[in-house]
């Protein structure tokens, strides 16, 4: 269910959330707007941002424990982390076109909201923390729903 105390692997997955999107705030696509975004999915997005960020620093259950299987979830979790900066990395050397931002990743869609939401959902599988894992599907529904959403309008714009 979750242990209450400071949680360091959470608050290195935010820093790891937050550092590009705080550099992308002045490198945004050219075109890019939030304008016309489904209410109930931002809706979505924030509740799930606020419930995924409070509980990866408030539950201790996400620290490194004595290598067992289950410690494979938590590989599994920081290695999409690292994929999420590698994309950044693209981005960021990128023109920064819409088409750079929504594209694809090593075959990954939308990979600015889906390899975050997927790395968060499985350190909830790690700590064995279900409010972790039901704040990340609710973030997920939004964030990535919202992308989906402005990839299909930029190709229907085409």
């Amino acid at each position: 269910m979750g242990h209450l105390g400071f949680s360091y692997i959470g608050l290195v997955f935010l820093l790891m959330l937050f550092i590009p999107n705080l550099i992308w705030a002045k490198h945004q696509p050219e075109g890019y707007t939030a304008v016309h975004e489904n209410r109930i999915l931002v809706l979505c997005e924030r509740i799930g941002q606020v419930l995924t960020t409070t509980c990866v620093l408030i539950f201790d259950d996400f620290n490194l424990k004595p290598w067992h299987s289950w410690s494979l979830w938590l590989v599994l979790a920081i290695g999409l982390m690292i994929l999420y900066e590698m994309w950044w990395i693209h981005y960021f050397k990128s023109p920064k076109t819409l088409k750079d931002f929504y594209g694809r990743f090593f075959g990954i869609p939308f990979p600015g909201a889906t390899l975050p939401v997927a790395a968060f959902f499985l350190l909830g599988i790690y700590g064995r923390v279900i409010w972790l894992m039901l704040a990340t599907l609710l973030l997920g529904i939004g964030h990535i729903t919202i992308h989906w959403n402005h990839a299909r309008s930029i190709h229907e714009e085409r």
